[in-house]
């Protein structure tokens, strides 16, 4: 395979990865709301501890993984560590600020803070790494930029929620593609950082006899499905952000804010109005603008004259 096709082959399957991801986080609150009982923190160490173990199984029996060799080689990387710890940090405190905004009926608010979260990425991306982008991809982030401040407007104060949730994610990001690990064992790494604190604060709450688990309620089989539900995208997401441009990536990420979005006003009955349809518009116009010019720099790159093999 020449090396243009192989590098469109490589594109292809990180957009098909970012896509997945970006999909299932945005059905994610379905789950959420069917563990409403739940503690948000509780949730989230749930989270943590049943990751741990999905992903001990998969590097186990999937060889592509790295197995756990690659992460005994991490002691000798201390500041790998530090990054990887830093990045379970930003994805912890992440997860909290979201199942706590779907538990108190915010999600409007928090869908906002991913549909910043792109705008971010590609500021990220500017700056740290150089990206550059077209005239049409600068007029598709002034456009949405537009809508971004339009949903500010129409919040009527500061959305703590939306922007603590862009920030945070749009720095995981731009870690992670930094990190010199696979996506699976860099995850692996990270939950295994953060187990023993979930495992100590469930521990607690076992003795106190207020842990929402054991009971045989629902919630004893669908907590331990968040393990998939918190791996799985996020092994997605960090293969797609590894084989693509940051602000390509940025631009994806709004799937999982119109999902949101769309099961807070059509299916949680959240409040919605003109004003915020209006934002919604002018974002997605952007994101037609900016595939658009995608579409075009792919056929450019199909067109242009193969290697010899």
């Amino acid at each position: 395979m020449s090396p243009v096709r192989a590098a469109a082959q490589h594109r292809r399957n990180g957009v098909l990865a970012a896509l997945t991801a970006f999909t299932i986080w945005g059905l994610a609150p379905l789950y959420f709301k069917a563990v409403g009982s739940v503690p948000p923190v509780q949730i989230v160490a749930h989270r943590v501890l049943w990751s741990a173990v999905f992903l001990a199984v998969v590097m186990a029996l999937w060889p592509g993984a790295g197995g756990f060799r690659s992460i005994a080689r991490l002691r000798n990387q201390p500041q790998l560590l530090r990054l990887l710890a830093l990045t379970a940090l930003l994805t912890g405190s992440n997860w909290l600020v979201f199942v706590w905004a779907i538990a108190a009926g915010r999600l409007v608010e928090a869908s906002l803070g991913y549909f910043i979260n792109p705008l971010v990425s590609v500021l990220l991306g500017r700056i740290f790494l150089g990206e550059r982008l077209r005239a049409l991809q600068k007029l598709a982030v002034a456009l949405a930029a537009t809508g971004v401040l339009w949903r500010i407007v129409q919040v009527g104060s500061l959305p703590w929620i939306a922007l603590f949730l862009a920030l945070t994610f749009g720095f995981y990001g731009l870690l992670r593609k930094r990190a010199p690990i696979d996506a699976a064992s860099g995850l692996f790494v990270e939950t295994l950082i953060t187990a023993p604190l979930a495992l100590v604060y469930l521990g607690s709450l076992a003795a106190q006899g207020s842990l929402a688990f054991g009971h045989g309620a629902p919630t004893d089989w669908l907590l331990p499905a968040a393990g998939v539900l918190t791996a799985v995208p996020l092994m997605l997401f960090a293969v797609g952000a590894q084989r693509l441009p940051l602000a390509t990536v940025g631009f994806l990420q709004y799937i999982a804010p119109t999902l949101n979005f769309a099961l807070a006003v059509l299916v949680f009955r959240e409040p919605f109005d003109a004003g915020q349809l209006l934002g919604f518009v002018l974002i997605w116009a952007a994101l037609a603008l900016y595939s658009l010019d995608l579409l075009h720099a792919g056929r450019s790159l199909r067109r242009a004259p193969a290697a010899p093999e």
